[in-house]
């Protein structure tokens, strides 16, 4: 069968989503896996004896700067080789380097431990994102993708209440446990090792994934089409509006959601008297629930407008829950009542996770196969760096030197829902003359 053939076939649909689920998994062990330390940091500091300021390093810098740098020259051996053993091989090392996590006596051990996590995960959201691509067309992605990335927030959710529970029940043994060859451990040190296992076995699961065939290699005559490094470059330069635009927009959107996540708890600890253990699993249920709706709900509602040929469908929709989430986040805020403030933040959560999927999904509308790859890790280079660098640092920053009090935390959080909330949507708003124009020039070419 020729390529232009086989441009016309896609594998059968319940395959298909037999390995979104797969990929799926995987992004939700990975997030289980980097944000495990979240919930470490009092026993960490205490049996390393080191700074606030080393375990803010072990949290975002060790993880987050290698794991967006990783990203790119990992998205483009996904654009060349094989997706699925890609996928293994860095499930496979994030998971070890978890498991080492759980080994280290110093900072310097635990921080090496915390990059090989971040480059291990680097290799996931390009190649899955590619691979998804290819198992289902252009018009019916939505869904597929906004399943892989509900794996955010179920990760997110699962890692504050699995986390609790397994810490929970490490400690509850003593403070420390002695294992053959191992010797003593802390529980902190424990949990890194169980959390560390079921990456392990997926890495054996991603044996039944197939790799499936890359569609758009060929252009609409049957020609091969020039897929190197002066043709990516030349790709990238010449939408480089429509790429840009989108991801400012959606990096700001994203830092509101972080912001959000990293003061919700000092927010129903300050002003509402709430203890830590009780917003973990009142928090943590809401992530993992009204997050996971969020994102289903989004990729449904842009397929249905895909569908009907407004080809900005993704940008259309993330642009009404950023609105959404500015109004629903901002009152959870500074409502008295903590009943009313968790329920507003229901669906601001759901607003939260609806850009999570849908702007993935608007990158690779736009982008054709041979960049795919190395355009999701460009994603998440510029978008990740926005969304960790601004998001936590601006509501502490508004509480020491606008407000001036720690108290005002609740004015904080929503001084950031309006400034980031209003101006991503404006940003997004103006990215969509430049995000049509590229795609119809791509749709036009691929035929």
């Amino acid at each position: 069968m020729s390529d232009v053939q086989n441009e016309e076939q896609y594998p059968s649909p319940t395959y298909a989503w037999y390995v979104v689920v797969i990929l799926f998994l995987a992004f939700v062990v990975s997030y289980i896996d980097r944000q495990i330390i979240s919930l470490l940091v009092d026993p960490i500091k205490e049996d390393l004896g080191i700074s606030d300021t080393q375990i803010g390093l072990l949290q975002g810098f060790a993880f987050t700067v290698f794991y967006t740098f990783a990203g790119i020259p990992l998205g483009r051996l996904a654009d060349k080789k094989n997706r699925k053993a890609i996928i293994a091989v860095g499930m496979f090392l994030w998971s070890i380097m978890t498991f080492a996590c759980g080994l280290a006596r110093n900072f310097t051990q635990l921080f090496i431990a915390r990059i090989g996590v971040g480059i291990g995960e680097a290799s996931l959201s390009p190649a899955s994102n590619s691979l998804i691509s290819d198992y289902f067309p252009k018009d019916k992605r939505g869904k597929p993708i906004a399943l892989y990335f509900m794996g955010v927030y179920v990760g997110v959710g699962m890692s504050f209440i699995l986390g609790g529970l397994v810490i929970g029940m490490v400690t509850s043994v003593g403070d420390s446990i002695v294992l053959p060859m191992l010797g003593e451990l802390s529980a902190w040190q424990v949990t890194f090792m169980i959390v560390s296992i079921p990456g392990l076995l997926l890495v054996l699961v991603m044996a039944t994934v197939k790799e499936p065939f890359r569609h758009g290699m060929v252009n609409k005559h049957g020609e091969t089409i020039d897929s190197g490094i002066g043709a990516t470059k030349d790709f990238f330069w010449k939408h480089f509006n429509a790429y840009a635009v989108m991801f400012l927009g959606f990096g700001l959107a994203g830092a509101l959601a972080i912001g959000f996540f990293a003061w919700t708890t000092p927010l129903f600890n300050r002003i509402h008297g709430w203890e830590t253990s009780r917003i973990g699993l009142t928090f943590g249920s809401i992530v993992m629930i009204m997050g996971t709706l969020g994102i289903i709900l989004g990729g449904a509602i842009a397929d249905k407008l895909l569908q009907k040929g407004q080809q900005h469908a993704y940008i259309k929709v993330s642009i009404w829950a950023v609105l959404g989430a500015t109004i629903f986040a901002g009152s959870a805020a500074i409502v008295p009542n903590p009943i009313l403030a968790w329920v507003l933040l229901c669906p601001a959560v759901a607003c939260f996770g609806m850009p999570v999927a849908l702007a993935p999904a608007a990158v690779n509308f736009i982008t054709p196969n041979r960049f795919r790859g190395q355009a999701i890790a460009i994603y998440i280079f510029v978008v990740g760096m926005i969304n960790n660098v601004i998001g936590p640092f601006s509501v502490g920053f508004l509480n020491d030197y606008l407000y001036k009090d720690p108290m005002a935390v609740n004015y904080s959080m929503l001084t950031i829902a309006l400034v980031f909330g209003i101006t991503a949507a404006l940003i997004l708003m103006s990215s969509i003359k430049f995000y049509n124009r590229s795609a119809t020039e791509i749709l036009a070419e691929e035929g």
